[in-house]
């Protein structure tokens, strides 16, 4: 018996679709399809894989006969008319959704509260100054213990499942994309606040660079939590994305030729953002440390601009192979 008829066999016998099978491996559905079809065939870490998914030995998938193995009823994917999350996306990206904003909201405040404890309220010699200094660095340090594991938490997912089909339903959709639109207004009402405060706090000059930014961390957290739980539904988007970070080998074995074309495609623009904000990077760590023309208030401006770079050369070869 080949490994095409057992592994069709399998994939019966939990009711699975080629797609949610693909899902589970790590792979693309024309991967699958072509081993079912017996043009390729997977790569030791994959067959592994598919044992461990199936309750098989490496021996009983690629060389015995599984043909003979009853439906499994308790692992079988249940009957459903749409599609449904076999890989556990909609938890990762929920739980990245809070815990990247938090870790950003955490920085934040850590500066918030050192700037407050360095006023002039406060003498040369207070402890408080002290303080300052250890907020500061306690804020960057649970601000970066919470953005470091989501961030590789959700890289490790899409490492696992680059991709996803896409299962949300239309009233998800628009519930994500509502989600978006009160935290976008949550978030703009709470940044005028605090920039209010600012402006009534203008000759207490260490309060008004202080508070303010407590209620603007705030609206940071509502702004990024609803657009990410947005951009969460956007599976063609997180498609695209995975494909960019394909190697040239794995593009080569797509079967299509139009996925091939869109790979190549998402690697190079993937390659051009990074080298422009590299460079911009760099331009505003020189602005900030060379005391050059008092441009250290303008560093800022560098990962702006390096942005708008980005999407001008990634816009500029489209237009061009449209045209």
């Amino acid at each position: 018996m080949s490994f095409r008829d057992n592994l069709q066999h399998l994939r019966a016998t939990r009711n699975m679709t080629q797609e949610q099978l693909a899902m589970l491996l790590g792979v693309s559905r024309q991967s699958v399809s072509k081993w079912e079809a017996e043009r390729a065939y997977p790569e030791m870490d994959k067959l592994l894989k598919l044992c461990d998914l199936f309750g098989c030995t490496l021996d009983e998938l690629v060389l015995g006969d599984l043909t003979d193995r009853p439906t499994d009823a308790v692992s079988r994917m249940p009957v459903h008319a749409v599609s449904q999350d076999v890989t556990g996306y909609d938890q990762a990206m929920r739980s990245f959704a809070w815990k990247f904003p938090l870790g950003v909201v955490a920085i934040i405040i850590g500066f918030s509260l050192a700037v407050l404890l360095s006023g002039p309220e406060f003498s040369s010699g207070d402890p408080s100054q002290s303080y300052a200094t250890v907020l500061m660095l306690a804020g960057i340090a649970v601000g970066f213990a919470l953005i470091l594991p989501a961030w590789s938490a959700r890289n490790g997912f899409r490492k696992a499942h680059p991709f996803v089909e896409d299962f949300y339903t239309a009233d998800q959709k628009n519930k994500a994309r509502s989600a978006r639109t009160a935290g976008i207004v949550a978030g703009i009402g709470l940044v005028m606040v605090g920039l209010a405060f600012t402006m009534v706090l203008y000759e207490a000059q260490w309060l008004a660079g202080s508070i303010p930014f407590l209620f603007i961390a705030a609206g940071v957290f509502f702004i990024m939590r609803g657009c990410l739980l947005k951009s969460r539904c956007n599976l063609d988007r997180y498609n695209r994305r995975s494909l960019s970070e394909l190697d040239d080998v794995q593009i080569d074995a797509l079967d299509d030729a139009g996925l091939r074309t869109r790979a190549r495609r998402a690697k190079r623009d993937r390659g051009i953002v990074v080298v422009v904000m590299c460079v911009a990077t760099a331009v505003a760590l020189v602005l900030l440390f060379v005391p050059v023309f008092d441009a250290q208030r303008w560093f800022w401006l560098a990962w702006p601009v390096g942005g708008v770079l980005c999407v001008a050369m990634r816009a500029f070869p489209s237009m061009r192979e449209d045209g």
